[in-house]
């Protein structure tokens, strides 16, 4: 009778430990009484639901799908590595103007990329005169062993993104460095964002030509791929752009203090 009795009951038990298993609930349950289910006579039941949360929802929804496409896949098409460098020597002209140009501290480096232009042609300041700091206000370029270029430097500093004033005295020109006020750094921050809206022009100038690439190759190819060529290089793009906004906002950092 008793047997009867527990065969009857044990869909009964078994529907019970399903309706556990499904709980949302997270927690562990350890059934040592003899359950008659399957012949188990120990169950050790983990019940866990995960919820995504309205932010993480959010979020998800607002970024689109990552795209990343094999280069070699569709090197018939373009190259993306070379777009990609094409890129990021837009990245590395802007850190490379903001070094140059926007040093509030005085040292000899701060003159290099000022290029002299002579009738034998153009030239680095630092190759033909020796430059050296005299003071925190003072720069001194001796142009002792090319004397002939002396008023093309000058010319070059004078016409200089920098502001400067040089003073000449036979093939030595003196460079004052005007005090770093905070009018001066302002200016500089205004100078750091023409720089990097350069920079962007610069980055949409190699996207627009490496999609006209890709369209003039639409014959051949499904439109499929084609779209998703442009995505890839819309997402490379922004990550750049991205950089760039954060070269930026280092720099003015550094400069407004």
């Amino acid at each position: 009778m008793a047997v009867s009795h527990l065969g009857l009951l044990r869909p009964v038990l078994c529907q019970s430990m399903v309706r556990l298993a499904r709980s949302p609930l997270v927690g562990t349950a350890r059934v040592s009484t003899p359950l008659l289910c399957h012949q188990t006579t120990s169950l050790s039941v983990t019940c866990a639901r995960l919820y995504a949360t309205k932010k993480a929802k959010a979020k998800a929804k607002g970024q689109p799908a990552k795209v990343n496409i094999n280069s070699a896949l569709v090197e018939d098409i373009i190259s993306l590595d070379e777009v990609k460098a094409d890129m990021t020597a837009v990245l590395n002209t802007l850190k490379d103007d903001f070094t140059r140009n926007l040093n509030i501290r005085t040292s000899p480096g701060a003159l290099d990329h000022i290029v002299v232009t002579t009738k034998d042609g153009k030239f680095p300041l630092n190759q033909l005169g020796q430059i050296s700091v005299k003071s925190p206000q003072l720069i001194v370029v001796n142009m002792t062993s090319f004397p002939e270029a002396t008023a093309a430097a000058t010319r070059a500093l004078r016409e200089s993104s920098m502001k400067l004033n040089p003073e000449v005295d036979g093939t030595i020109i003196r460079v004052p460095i005007p005090k770093v006020t905070r009018e001066h750094r302002e200016n500089l921050g205004k100078l750091a964002k023409q720089f990097s809206n350069k920079a962007k022009d610069s980055l949409r100038k190699v996207r627009s030509n490496a999609v006209a690439q890709v369209k003039k190759a639409k014959e051949g190819h499904s439109e499929d791929t084609i779209r998703l060529i442009e995505k890839q290089l819309q997402q490379m793009a922004d990550g750049v752009a991205a950089d760039i906004d954060k070269q930026l906002a280092t720099k003015t950092k550094e400069l407004l203090g």
